[in-house]
């Protein structure tokens, strides 16, 4: 049986498992959740993200040194900022477009007098992008700050570059940590049935039937924004940008999806989604290494579809009207939130945050979605990490048309 199936098998047994134990034996699931599931589904998780920064680091240096040219990685970086922004801004459109067509907010009745939320200040863009440069290398690799991992791993590629045959034995010693590496990945992704099994059972179970119930509509938007932004989105420009089928996409990116829905982490999943897209997509290291960290970091299309919803569905609780200029701060405020708050933990929720006080909504209001916040983030990293694989393979696509149209330039 292929591993695809079996996270497929564990996602699915793991859903019924935590509903049936939530309805019929909520004590049984509370002892099977603290001495099984939590524990089993901690270690997966750690054993993934244990591999994440060595595998960054690695990849990107071979990456860097590999493409060689600044020129190339010049283009690169570009071409994968402006998909990024461009499909988050789509993305926020969608989420917003939905919640006024669906109005989840008046249709039913929600408690605000005990809604209760406070929310982590997170840094401004302009400091985010002026720290991309650590100032202590050592101390960024031990605190799994990406941007500032991939800055520099890129310095040390192109000095491997220049320095040629003098540091031939770093970068022999490199690409064998890669391989050493993305061994160990293969390791740990023969547990990723049995640790999406422990995760989802986990979820499922401490949500509760009631929380589903209650805010269903709400539930129903997201899921299904969040599904037409992977079909249309990705699945379109997949197949106008890259000439690929969509279907031969998926489903080669499918494993990773599953790591991405159960771990509700785009940097404990990027050691499987860099394999998946390496492997089942065939997309260079060089290209992958660099844009799927930098996008685990920075694009967030399906948490700007939650902002989207959230955003409407808390003004339609609490019935404020919002004007045309206020939606427009909303998307701009959103965008440039998937950049500034890089590397925040419970980033999903300090977005939403900063969205709602940019056109003074009650932050408050955050409280209502709490409580089902926790499953609808399990399928936005999954979208999340589709758009990083999809820019990848665009970018990966876009660069062979490029070297070809040199190499018959110079055959001419």
């Amino acid at each position: 049986m292929r591993l695809t199936t079996k996270i497929i098998i564990g996602l699915i047994a793991g859903a019924i498992t935590g509903l049936l134990l939530n309805i019929l034996s909520p004590d049984l699931f509370k002892i099977l959740n603290q001495y099984l599931f939590v524990p089993a589904g901690k270690i997966f998780i750690n054993l993934i993200t244990m591999l994440v920064v060595p595998i960054v680091l690695f990849s990107i240096i071979l990456g860097t040194a590999g493409l060689g040219d600044p020129k190339k990685l010049g283009r690169i970086g570009l071409k994968t900022i402006v998909y990024f922004l461009f499909t988050t801004t789509i993305a926020i459109l969608i989420g917003l477009a939905l919640a006024f067509l669906f109005e989840p907010g008046n249709k039913g009745e929600f408690d605000t007098a005990n809604t209760e939320f406070t929310a982590e200040k997170a840094p401004p863009v302009s400091e985010t992008l002026l720290n991309i440069i650590p100032s202590n290398p050592f101390a960024a690799l031990t605190e799994g700050n990406m941007l500032q991992v991939i800055a520099f791993a890129v310095l040390i590629g192109f000095a491997l570059t220049a320095l040629g045959d003098k540091t031939k034995g770093i970068l022999n010693l490199v690409d064998q940590g890669n391989e050493l590496m993305m061994y160990l990945v293969n390791l740990v992704m023969k547990l990723a049935p049995y640790g999406t099994f422990a995760l989802i059972v986990t979820a499922v179970g401490s949500q509760g039937i009631d929380a589903v119930k209650a805010m269903g509509l709400y539930m129903f938007v997201v899921i299904f924004a969040l599904i037409l932004h992977g079909l249309i989105v990705y699945g379109g420009s997949i197949m106008l940008l890259a000439r690929k089928n969509p279907l031969w996409f998926f489903k080669g990116f499918a494993p990773a999806m599953g790591v991405a829905f159960s771990t509700s982490s785009s940097n404990a999943t990027l050691p499987v989604s860099m394999e998946a897209a390496q492997k089942n997509l065939k997309v260079p290291e060089s290209i992958s290494s660099f844009v799927q960290p930098l996008g685990a970091t920075i694009n967030m299309d399906g948490t700007a579809i939650m902002q989207g919803v959230a955003t409407i569905f808390i003004a339609q609780v609490y019935d404020v009207n919002l004007t045309f200029p206020e939606i427009a701060t909303v998307v701009l405020t959103a965008v440039l939130a998937s950049i500034g708050t890089a590397g925040v933990p419970g980033v999903g929720l300090i977005m939403l945050a900063m969205v709602l006080s940019s056109v003074q909504l009650p932050v408050e209001g955050i409280g209502l979605i709490l409580g089902i916040d926790r499953l609808l983030d399990m399928a936005r990293t999954a979208v999340n990490i589709t758009g990083d694989a999809a820019c990848a393979v665009i970018v990966s696509e876009q660069e062979k048309k490029t070297q070809r149209r040199a190499e018959t330039v110079v055959k001419r």
